[in-house]
């Protein structure tokens, strides 16, 4: 092969590789669609039903069995600055989480605060059972233990005292005058210090959103205590004969 033949084969391979460059792509050109009605014509498939039941029976039992009783309605509009729903999640994440922050940290739960919003239903009286821990907290949220120096709660307090829900407090007692200045601040029992650092639990949730959400503007430390705050309800319930909370003095304005 002389050099005259091989120079127009390597001319014709890349003219071919260009025009094959140079070919347009295909593009979609139409959509089509159409309704299908969906009614009465449409049978369940007997076969994937029976393989379901065994696993939605086991479900339903376990979500029905009753744990405790509730002799009254917990609801979250019966209060004004607190409610007896909201006292109730909150004096549960307190009691629950108590615990397991001593023997994890060695140190004292001082209060909890949640967001009302985080609250998604009643109790109605009757039997309480773990289906309705899944209506009040259908969230994946976790509780967590925040530090906050006694400036961020100073900032937490004025939060609270202005916010127009009433967000769940407990270890916490704030009382405002008729103007709705803030008059007093207890913690644990104690006048609020603002020299030392508190340990609040809380919802990861509030933690993650932070000052987004009015939260939480400076966190010292975070101990996350891998327990679903719907757990800590379910637990709850399964140590009590009777669920009561009522609206108190907790968080009030002097009339």
């Amino acid at each position: 092969m002389n050099y005259l033949k091989l120079k127009q084969i390597v001319v014709f391979i890349t003219f071919c590789f260009l025009l094959s460059c140079n070919q347009e792509k295909g593009g979609l050109s139409k959509v089509a669609g159409k309704q299908i009605k969906i009614d009465t014509s449409f049978k369940a498939v007997d076969s994937i039903e029976n393989f379901v039941a065994p696993f939605k029976n086991r479900i339903d039992e376990v979500l029905d069995s009753t744990l405790a009783y509730v002799p009254n309605s917990l609801l979250l509009d019966d209060g004004n600055r607190n409610t007896s729903m909201g006292n109730l999640m909150a004096d549960i994440v307190f009691q629950e989480t108590h615990p397991i922050f001593k023997s994890k940290m060695d140190k004292e739960l001082d209060f909890v605060v949640l967001n009302r919003g985080g609250i998604r239903s009643i109790i109605s009286k009757g039997n309480v059972t773990a289906r309705n821990a899944y209506e009040v907290m259908p969230f994946e949220n976790y509780i967590s233990v925040v530090e906050l120096s006694g400036t961020a709660v100073r900032e937490l307090i004025t939060f609270l005292s202005t916010a127009d829900r009433a967000h769940p407090i407990s270890g916490l007692q704030i009382v405002l005058d008729k103007k709705g200045a803030l008059e007093s601040v207890t913690i644990q029992g104690s006048p609020f210090d603002e020299t030392r650092n508190y340990y609040v639990a809380t919802s990861d949730y509030l933690v993650q959103g932070g000052p987004s959400i009015g939260f939480f503007n400076d966190i010292i430390s975070t101990t996350d205590t891998g327990y679903l705050l719907r757990n800590a309800i379910i637990d709850h319930f399964k140590k009590v004969d009777s669920v009561k909370a009522e609206v108190d003095d907790r968080f009030i304005q002097l009339d």
